[in-house]
């Protein structure tokens, strides 16, 4: 049983920065990919970054590139989201995913296990 646990999330001034982590646990991810998603109130589960656990090539959705940063650590089973530059548009509860497979995909429906989820809230 795959496991996930994010953590970090909380409440920052527009303009600030948070990294969030997401602990894996029950199985080895070689072969797997990623995700972090996020979800407002009242609006979808959006996509936000992914990575290739194997190859740790990365995947942005337009409106954090540039200001977001995916990176996974494959000794600690550990993925991280480095948020700065962070808008109250940001706020949102976010997710981490993982899925079956190298490439990392921009559709909640591809992946496999979700973690409980860890609120970001930007204040302007």
């Amino acid at each position: 049983q795959v496991q996930l646990e994010e953590s970090g999330g909380g409440l920052v001034q527009a303009g600030g920065s948070l990294r969030l982590s997401c602990a894996a646990s029950g199985r080895t991810f070689s072969g797997s990919a990623m995700g972090w998603f996020r979800q407002a109130p009242g609006k979808e589960r959006d996509f936000v970054a992914a990575i290739s656990w194997s190859t740790g090539t990365t995947y942005y959705a337009d409106s954090v590139k540039g200001r977001f940063t995916i990176s996974r650590d494959n000794a600690k089973n550990t993925v991280y989201l480095q948020m700065n530059s962070l808008k109250p548009e940001d706020t949102a509860v976010y997710y981490c995913a993982i899925r079956q497979g190298y490439i990392g995909s921009y559709y909640s429906k591809d992946y496999n296990y979700w973690g409980q989820g860890t609120q970001v809230t930007v204040s302007s």
